[in-house]
C-alpha cells in the first residue's frame, strides 16, 4: 500500500481485457428469481443476458453453475441458450467455490482476474468473493446482473464485498472495458447488435440512427 492505495487496483494493468479475465454466472434459476426483492427481475435477465452475450462475443472464458437444479430449476433459458453446449455446473454447496469443479475451472483459465455474478447476492455471490479473494484471486462482481432477498441484503453484500477488497462494476462498464478501442473492429458489429439488443433508450436511439444512415444511403442510390 502506499498513501491507502492499493497499486493492483489502480492503471492500466488494473482494467480487465479479454484475455486477463474470466467469468462465473452464479445461480440464475427460477427459485432464486422468485425470491429476489432488490430489483426488477426483467432488468435483471436482460443485463445478466447481455453480460453473458458480451463475454461470448470477446471470447472470456465463461462458467455457468447452479444450485441443486432439481429442485431450484434449470439455468435461465435465455443465459443458457448463449452457451448451448456447456451444462452448467449442478452443485450442492452453497458457496460455489467450495465445489472443487468451480475453483478448479478458475485455476485452469490461469487467469487471476475473476468476474462474478449471482442470484442472491448476500449468499451466492458474497461467499465465493470472498473465498475467491482469500485464494489470491483479483474479483469484481456486476452488481446490476446480481439481486438479492431485498434491497438492504444487496447494499450489505456490496458493502461486505467492497471491504473485503473486492471490486464493483455494471455490466455495461464490463462491456466498454473489454472493447476499450473503436479501432478495434472485428468486435464493433457484435457489440453494436448487443447495445441494440440490451441497453435500452440508448440500443433504440442507436438503431433509429443506423436506421436514418440507411435511409440517407438508399435516396443517395
Amino acid at each position: 500500500m502506499k498513501n491507502g492505495i492499493d497499486p493492483s487496483k489502480v492503471g492500466i494493468d488494473a482494467l480487465l481485457t479479454p484475455d486477463n479475465s474470466a467469468l462465473i454466472l452464479i445461480d440464475h434459476q427460477p427459485f432464486q428469481f422468485a425470491g429476489m426483492k432488490s430489483h426488477n427481475p426483467q432488468t435483471i435477465i436482460n443485463n445478466v443476458v447481455g453480460l453473458a452475450k458480451t463475454a461470448k462475443l470477446y471470447k472470456v472464458p465463461t462458467l455457468l453453475t447452479t444450485v441443486t437444479e432439481e429442485r431450484g430449476g434449470y439455468i435461465l433459458k435465455q443465459l443458457q441458450d448463449v452457451f448451448p453446449e456447456q451444462k452448467p455446473i449442478n452443485r450442492t454447496f452453497i458457496n460455489s467455490w467450495e465445489d472443487k469443479r468451480v475453483s478448479g475451472w478458475a485455476a485452469k483459465t490461469g487467469r487471476k482476474k475473476l468476474v462474478m455474478a449471482a442470484l442472491w447476492t448476500e449468499i451466492c455471490l458474497a461467499f465465493p468473493v470472498i473465498q475467491a479473494l482469500g485464494e489470491g484471486y483479483e474479483v469484481y462482481f456486476v452488481t446490476d446482473a446480481s439481486g438479492g432477498v431485498s434491497l438492504e441484503a444487496h447494499e450489505m453484500a456490496v458493502r461486505r464485498m467492497i471491504q473485503a477488497g473486492a471490486v464493483p462494476l455494471t455490466w455495461n462498464v464490463l462491456s466498454a472495458e473489454w472493447q476499450r478501442d473503436w479501432a478495434r473492429e472485428q468486435t464493433v458489429p457484435g457489440f453494436a447488435q448487443i447495445v441494440i439488443e440490451h441497453h435500452g433508450s440508448t440500443g433504440t436511439s442507436f438503431l433509429w440512427e443506423q436506421q436514418l444512415l440507411g435511409h440517407a444511403e438508399s435516396r443517395k442510390a
